[in-house]
């Protein structure tokens, strides 16, 4: 069943029942709150910095928002790309474009001008949907995105080159559109990756990939009706999204909460009773070592034993967090999950709540998955050796869109090949060792180095560049430049970081090393030289093992 059917459900059945919660720990004038004022704030008077709604008012949201959609042309296989921070309207809208027929295409809202333009035109997008924070970027092109595009504003003065989402919407019907037959076989999403070359892959989606990233969250998590859900990461990240539809299978409560200090994130579990809760690596480090430093005590906090599960995914879990973890909450479940944008997100590979010995270890199938590792020549190797990793199962993607060059890559006979070195225990879990694509995890968030050499290149002082990962206790890695100059030139480095003030935070190097660039006889970096040369090489399996 595709997933809006969960959604209608649930109205049906818990309609009056509060789905979602919106946290934002601001004042209604936009002036930053402090964790104390917002710990202050009763429980039962969050208002107006909380926000909610039930199931039946979710699905009348979703279905105006479909019927907007198709009273402007829209229809069933168009294309809508959705561009807005984590708020209370960006799940409605994401399953109005699902129950319109159309495609839902989140764009990651660290994109700045020039890839929002590259991605939608890649995607062929028919309409983009985006917040008040976004009128900038979309402004810089907006002449070209509005040629056969509509443009919709979600947010208080509409900008001229868009409509206003709210004005449009309240004139819609809140009963289900009349689209017919929108089955499990039909496209319902394209999301975003990037290969070594850094530039986005649009990567399309059934909604039978939909359904079995929901359905195996829940089955994963054992989410049930009286679990509530804790939710921080980016909805258009397909981790936070799918670990969220665990909730829509079950018909439970779910908080999107606005905000990483672990001040802020205890007092929200407190004040929710969230049950669930999921993590990156960094924000997990933040508490435990909050906790060690004494800054925060669990005891300021009244609600916090009816938590019962903590998982991570996104990046490698040193094991050393989780047995500082379980010292602070010893009867929490834990799990970690492994995927792709490719597999529709996290736990192809989960560790599972049983196996928390297994710590450092991705672990093994997912809930209706299939795994093996591969040498070079497609060949599956013996346990104990490395290789790559390759996934089987119902949420694997249909295709990269219009690229069938990259699909062919990494598609064959059903298996993706992940692009991740990995080995096989004896126990049959998996462990990652490696990466045979050239990215950097860093908090979660993939980092391109070609991306980042391609700008410093443009640098007058440099003659050569290569970007890799280093290690990092609290991001797992950063991204680190090695920089040669140009012969007979000074410069230092501060004029480097100056220059890539440029580039979204995310992306800039977080250390300058002014070195030689190795290159091999054909002109490529040689990275594993300089890997090995900078202590991080096997830098996954030394994550693992810490």
């Amino acid at each position: 069943m595709p997933v809006m059917e969960y959604l209608e459900r649930n109205a049906a059945l818990y309609g009056d029942e509060v789905a979602l919660v919106e946290l934002n720990p601001t004042v209604a004038d936009g002036r930053r709150m402090s964790w104390k004022e917002f710990s202050l704030i009763e429980s039962n008077s969050f208002a107006p910095y909380r926000r909610e709604i039930t199931w039946r008012v979710f699905d009348e949201k979703a279905n105006r928002c479909a019927n907007l959609l198709i009273e402007r042309g829209v229809r069933k296989g168009d294309k809508v790309a959705i561009l807005m921070y984590n708020c209370l309207e960006w799940l409605p809208i994401y399953f109005g474009v699902l129950k319109s027929g159309a495609i839902a295409v989140p764009f990651n809202f660290r994109y700045d001008a020039t890839e929002i333009l590259y991605c939608a035109e890649l995607a062929e997008v028919d309409v983009i949907i985006f917040g008040s924070e976004f009128i900038g970027r979309i402004e810089t092109n907006a002449e070209r995105l509005s040629k056969g595009r509509l443009l919709i504003y979600v947010g208080d003065n509409c900008p001229s080159f868009a409509e206003s989402y709210h004005i449009m919407v309240d004139d819609c019907s809140s009963l289900k559109p009349m689209v017919g037959g929108i089955t499990e076989d039909d496209f319902g999403a394209i999301y975003f990756s990037s290969g070594t070359t850094g530039f986005p892959k649009a990567i399309l989606h059934k909604h039978k990939s939909l359904t079995q990233a929901a359905q195996m969250e829940q089955k994963h998590h054992l989410t049930s009706r009286s679990d509530n859900f804790l939710c921080i990461p980016p909805l258009y990240h397909t981790g936070a999204k799918f670990h969220w539809m665990g909730s829509l299978v079950a018909g439970s409560k779910a908080v999107l909460l606005k905000g990483t200090k672990p001040e802020i994130i205890l007092d929200a579990i407190s004040k929710e009773k969230c049950t669930i809760v999921w993590l990156l690596v960094p924000w997990a480090q933040d508490i435990v070592d909050a906790l060690d430093r004494g800054d925060i005590k669990l005891s300021d906090y009244e609600n916090l034993k009816q938590w019962r599960l903590m998982h991570i995914g996104a990046q490698p879990v040193p094991p050393s967090l989780i047995r500082r973890w379980k010292k602070y909450f010893p009867n929490h479940d834990y799990d970690t999950n492994y995927g792709l944008s490719e597999s529709t997100g996290p736990g192809c590979v989960h560790l599972g709540l049983e196996n928390i010995e297994k710590v450092g270890a991705i672990g093994v199938p997912g809930y209706r998955w299939e795994c093996k590792i591969v040498d070079e020549d497609g060949n599956k190797v013996i346990r104990g050796c490395v290789g790559e990793l390759c996934v089987r199962g119902p949420g694997v993607m249909t295709c990269y869109y219009n690229d069938p060059k990259a699909t062919a890559e990494v598609l064959k006979n059903g298996w993706l090949f992940t692009g991740d070195m990995a080995m096989q225990d004896a126990d049959g879990f998996y462990f990652l060792v490696d990466r045979k694509k050239d990215v950097i995890v860093s908090g979660g968030e993939n980092i391109y180095p070609v991306q980042i050499e391609d700008f410093l290149h443009k640098f007058e002082k440099i003659k050569d560049v290569a970007v890799i990962g280093l290690p990092d206790r609290r991001l797992g890695e950063i991204s680190a430049a090695i920089v040669e100059i140009q012969p007979g030139i000074e410069c230092t480095e501060e004029e480097i970081n100056n220059f890539c003030l440029e580039l979204p935070r995310y992306k800039r190097p977080k250390k300058i090393i002014f070195a030689d660039v190795p290159r091999n006889a054909t002109g490529k970096i040689e990275k594993p030289t300089l890997r090995k040369r900078y202590g991080a090489d096997k830098l996954v399996a030394l994550e693992n093992r810490s």
